[in-house]
């Protein structure tokens, strides 16, 4: 179970650079960047199949069909209403608005699962909730009212990106926790194939040509390279090794720490501190993440035998 934890946490601080990349390849939109980021990713895991250890074996053809999807629709659905809440509402709102997905992922999970009586995360699962109504809240009452309409197209790009998540983490960990379970190198570069075959048919709504010749080119080569093999490929692969040796309602929670690392990569982009409410609603975050890892690393006692 530890080297499940440090690998959720490992894929956490990797996604968590979605909630920056889109404003850091301005002028550049959030489109290109989830054609090239994706692109990249699907071309890596095809070089990757060039090797015996990484090429996809003994798969079924259902198992080829959800990998590809997972890939070619849940990656990049989730990043695109991901970068367009970033780029319409900022810093803060879109990581903590995804972030109430390990509540929701949680609930669902351990209803179907029974890890764990659900009263037991009452705790922890109303820590995190609370954390992000109050960074919320606080963004919308400090918003000008000019500025609440981009806020609230946000806001709904990131519920789209939300519910892309949730479907994909239930599909994602059914596939994983089978039986017939595929080896993680290989669930890696087949949804690594769905999400570069997915970019190939957004290519004619990209912008290249217009953005190129507004600079910047080589920035954005950079976080696509970054995007593609760290925050896609390696964050991937971290992720399914946390949803093999994990139950799903505590890999769901450990998603709490992308929250955070979004925050910050988003505080030091703007080179500013964060607010009250934003720290405070971190800190309670953390600490339902914190409970909720000692709730499922706790040891059961063992049943007495007579």
């Amino acid at each position: 179970m530890p080297i499940g934890i440090l690998a959720g946490l490992a894929t956490c601080a990797l996604w968590g650079l979605t909630f920056v990349a889109p404003r850091a390849v301005e002028p550049f939109s959030a489109l290109d960047l989830t054609v090239a980021r994706y692109g990249i990713f699907g071309f890596a895991s095809l070089l990757l199949m060039g090797f015996k250890r990484f090429r996809p074996r003994g798969l079924s053809g259902r198992q080829v069909a959800i990998g590809l999807l997972l890939g070619g629709v849940g990656y990049l659905g989730y990043f695109i209403g991901a970068a367009y809440a970033v780029r319409m509402a900022g810093a803060a709102i879109p990581p903590l608005v995804i972030g109430t997905m390990p509540v929701l992922l949680a609930v669902i999970a351990n209803l179907r699962d029974r890890t764990l009586p659900l009263r037991r995360l009452t705790g922890p699962l109303s820590l995190i909730a609370a954390g992000v109504a109050i960074v919320n809240l606080a963004a919308f009452g400090e918003a000008a009212a000019g500025a609440r309409g981009e806020l609230l197209i946000g806001l709904c790009a990131a519920i789209a990106a939300l519910l892309i998540w949730i479907a994909y983490g239930m599909a994602n960990a059914a596939v994983l926790r089978a039986p017939d379970a595929p080896d993680g190198l290989h669930w890696t570069g087949l949804q690594g194939l769905g999400a570069g075959i997915g970019s190939i048919f957004l290519l004619p709504f990209t912008s290249f040509e217009t953005a190129t010749a507004a600079g910047g080119l080589g920035t954005f080569l950079l976080w696509s390279l970054l995007m593609g093999l760290a925050g896609s490929w390696l964050a991937t692969w971290f992720w399914v090794v946390a949803s093999q040796r994990l139950p799903l309602a505590l890999a769901a929670q450990l998603i709490s720490a992308e929250t955070l690392f979004g925050l910050t990569y988003g505080f030091i982009f703007e080179a500013r501190w964060p607010s009250f409410s934003e720290t405070a609603g971190s800190l309670l975050q953390m600490a339902g993440v914190l409970m909720a890892i000692s709730l499922f690393t706790r040891k059961r006692p063992e049943p007495a035998v007579v």
